[in-house]
């Protein structure tokens, strides 16, 4: 099983249909307010449009959970990532989706206050960044020993993510601007590069 890759902030058909035969697990589509905020209904028009073997999940940030459980049901997304400071029982009101929790790295984050965290949720992964599509790389050596499905987000490109996987062999990698021609817009070739790199990275030998 190699690393899983997750490309995020898809605006338009053309953008979900090339992550998906470059050979993407999963696309997502952010719901919170952000400059690739998406709407439901188009939304649940590209999702209609790609194959069923691609995941596809929903960011919210702190969105009532009915709203959430209603666009779930809308869009037919398979699963949610929740980026605010939704509670373990907000998670589990979560229906019919997967859900991932986004836990904040920052200056003060040190192993303890991360196994502390996962401890509280019972949720399918821990995603881990220190902003929101901020673009800005953390320190991964904050994560080795970390036990749980881990994804990894923040300043990921073509360049850095095989140290990433070399360091921590992560569950998965999510990538958004470090696959943009300009927000909103995926690169192709970007997007081709980064997802060769992992699959190279993370094969097994």
């Amino acid at each position: 099983m190699g690393t899983k890759i997750k490309i995020c902030g898809i605006t338009n058909v053309k953008d979900a249909m090339i992550s998906a035969e470059y050979g993407a697990d999963a696309i997502g589509f952010i719901f919170a307010s952000s400059m690739r905020m998406i709407s439901p209904e188009k939304a649940k028009e590209i999702i209609k449009k790609i194959p069923r073997t691609v995941k596809t999940v929903g960011v919210f940030k702190d969105a009532p959970v009915k709203d959430v459980n209603e666009i779930v049901k809308f869009t037919g997304i398979d699963g949610v990532q929740l980026h605010g400071s939704e509670s373990p029982e907000y998670c589990r009101l979560i229906r019919n989706a997967f859900v991932i929790k986004r836990l904040k790295i920052d200056n003060d984050t040190n192993y303890e206050n991360i196994e502390a965290e996962i401890k509280k949720y019972n949720v399918s992964a821990y995603l881990f960044d220190p902003g929101e599509g901020s673009g800005k790389v953390f320190e991964w050596n904050l994560l080795k020993g970390v036990k749980g499905p881990i994804i990894v987000a923040g300043g990921l490109n073509a360049d850095n993510v095989k140290d990433v996987i070399r360091l921590l062999s992560p569950y998965g990698v999510d990538i958004c601007s470090g696959v943009e021609k300009e927000i909103g817009k995926k690169d192709p070739l970007k997007i081709k590069r980064f997802i060769q790199e992992v699959r190279r990275c993370s094969s097994p030998v």
